[in-house]
């Protein structure tokens, strides 16, 4: 593929996996193909996809030369090579079709914008594969969708400038593909092989053939989405300068969802993320950041479960700020009394969809043989062993744990292994119900087979000491009273951890770190995460993880990245906005 521009996939890393980052990579795939030489017909292909889309990604694949040259330069920093998207043309390579060249057979009739949606949740496998397949270095992206339970249900929607070349090519994939003549509404389409081919109003239609049904039944009268008013709202607060954007809108999920695991799985995290918030996120790319505005539209009348992690994230400036300064990992959530579960459910959805992105394999190159079983699935999920316990979605969770919980923070401190010094802090609002819920939880912990018992901590109340599978190190639970007189719930890596909560040398509002990701992040927000790669990936080479088959598609990005810094701001009219800016290691040659 002779691909002339394109953006970075560090951002689809962070805030993609949790957005629907498979048709994240479809988006990236057609912007990385294009350069404005031709005007198309400017048609907005969301005007014929189906407002009760589940997700929809918008892409400008003829920017204009400033965004092209941003988007390259992007592109080429995070990946360090010369041409980022040379193996993508594969996601048009409808089945049985011969190997296609962009210059030949799509640049000729491509317009300047193209769109992808999925018409349900129910196709999780087939999405997941397209993910590996992106961010494996000797992958090719392929085709996603299909007619069974396999493929995603949904179309590709382009824009064209050359009408009779692009209804050439259309022909000429169907007929690789063996498809047979159909119509709907007296509009024709072919279909066959699990794809389904039509040129409608000027614009190219490649999907399942439900996909392409339902853009006919769209631009024959049925609500589209580019008419929706929680659509609109979102776009009219889209940041200038974006190259892609994703709209996800939990209420539509959850009447499309398609009944099967995967549908729930994938519904699950949406809403764990977002709560009952529409969500649209923005790429706006440049040579030395790539930046990701996640915007949260107003909760329906009568939701429940509020903004989730996006918006405990956004709303979380005072919890980092109270961090201990010296922090190279912080990240503050607002008040996660009544998001907590919530947003556990979304940890734990992106660990399990982050845990089949790795290739298979051997694990990681342990040093020692006391580090053989060592592995990031393992560490991930010990420390999540009592979160779970703490946000279960019970009665009894509730009452004695997320009844006293306020905001929370998370950090990791230490250049070395030796050093290090991590964990997560919650505010009480009920000092006697948060000391108690120490002894619930050491309970708790026991009857799910890991080994808790009391200790004795300088400056804490209550304590335990946790031995749990998976973490080569005793996890210390405790409750006590920090320096300013807030009294705190933490969990942390032995006892250095928990008194570096409760009586932090400096705090992360004085750090310098914390300045920087003020200035990354640009209109007045305040930073609520700051995170630096070049530290993690030190600690994690050092125990030999950097080859952990659940991080090592990530780090060759992580390795040409710097920090990523975080914020939120509110945008006005119920519209909540977390930014997340990633800093980029200039590009090699």
């Amino acid at each position: 593929m002779r691909a002339e521009q394109g953006h970075g996939r560090g951002p689809r890393l962070a805030v993609g996996l949790a957005l629907a980052a498979p048709a994240i990579v479809l988006a990236v795939a057609l912007a990385g193909c294009g350069s404005k030489t031709s005007t198309g017909t400017s048609a907005d292909p969301a005007g014929v996809v189906p407002a009760s889309a589940s997700v929809y990604v918008g892409a400008a694949v003829r920017p204009s030369a400033s965004l092209k040259r941003e988007a390259l330069a992007g592109g080429q920093a995070l990946t360090h090579q010369r041409n980022p998207y040379i193996r993508i043309l594969g996601v048009l390579q409808t089945p049985g079709s011969p190997t296609l060249d962009f210059g030949r057979d799509v640049a000729p009739w491509l317009g300047e914008n193209a769109g992808l949606f999925l018409i349900s949740l129910g196709s999780s496998e087939a999405l997941t594969s397209l993910l590996r397949q992106g961010l494996t270095a000797s992958g090719t992206v392929s085709w996603p969708f299909g007619s069974g339970s396999g493929g995603a249900q949904g179309a590709i929607v382009l824009d064209t400038s050359d009408l009779a070349e692009a209804q050439s090519f259309v022909a000429k994939q169907a007929a690789h593909a063996g498809a047979h003549a159909s119509s709907l509404d007296g509009v024709p389409y072919q279909a066959g092989s699990g794809a389904a081919f039509a040129v409608i109003d000027k614009l190219v239609v490649l999907g399942s053939e439900a996909g392409v049904r339902a853009v006919i039944e769209t631009s024959r009268g049925g609500a589209a989405l580019s008419a929706d008013a929680t659509y609109a709202q979102l776009q009219s607060h889209a940041p200038a300068g974006a190259l892609w954007h994703v709209y996800a809108n939990p209420a539509s999920a959850h009447g499309h969802g398609g009944g099967g695991s995967g549908a729930q799985s994938t519904t699950g995290l949406l809403q764990a993320l977002s709560g009952d918030r529409p969500l649209n996120v923005s790429l706006v790319p440049s040579a030395k950041t790539l930046a990701l505005d996640a915007d949260l539209g107003p909760a329906p009348a009568g939701a429940g479960s509020g903004g989730g992690l996006l918006t405990a994230l956004a709303t979380g400036n005072r919890a980092l700020g109270e961090l201990p300064g010296e922090s190279w990992l912080a990240a503050g959530l607002g008040n996660v009394g009544g998001e907590l579960g919530g947003s556990l459910g979304g940890l734990n959805q992106l660990l399990s969809l982050v845990s089949t992105l790795g290739s298979s394999g051997a694990g990681a190159r342990a040093p020692s043989s006391e580090q053989t079983t060592l592995s990031i699935g393992g560490l991930l999920e010990g420390f999540l062993t009592p979160l779970k316990l703490l946000g279960a979605n019970t009665a009894q969770a509730r009452h004695d744990y997320l009844s006293w919980m306020g905001e929370a923070g998370v950090f990791a401190a230490g250049t070395t292994v030796v050093e290090l010094k991590a964990a997560a802090a919650i505010d009480s609002k009920n000092p006697a119900a948060s000391r108690a819920a120490v002894g619930k939880l050491a309970s708790a912990l026991n009857r799910s087979g890991a080994e808790a018992t009391p200790a004795t901590i300088p400056g804490t109340e209550a304590a335990i000491e946790a031995k749990i599978k998976g973490l080569p190190v005793t996890l210390v639970i405790a409750d006590g009273r920090a320096a300013d007189g807030q009294t705190k719930f933490v969990l942390g890596l032995a006892e250095a951890s928990i008194q570096a909560v409760l009586n932090p040398p400096s705090a992360m509002s004085g750090a310098s770190s914390y300045s920087a990701a003020q200035t990354a992040l640009g209109a007045g927000i305040q930073p609520s995460v700051v995170a630096n790669f070049g530290t993690l990936l030190t600690l994690l080479e050092g125990v030999g993880l950097s080859e952990d088959s659940t991080i090592s598609p990530f780090v060759p990005y992580l390795r040409n990245s710097t920090v990523v810094s975080g914020g939120g701001q509110n945008l006005g009219g119920g519209v909540q906005r977390l930014r997340i800016v990633l800093g980029l290691q200039p590009a090699k040659g």
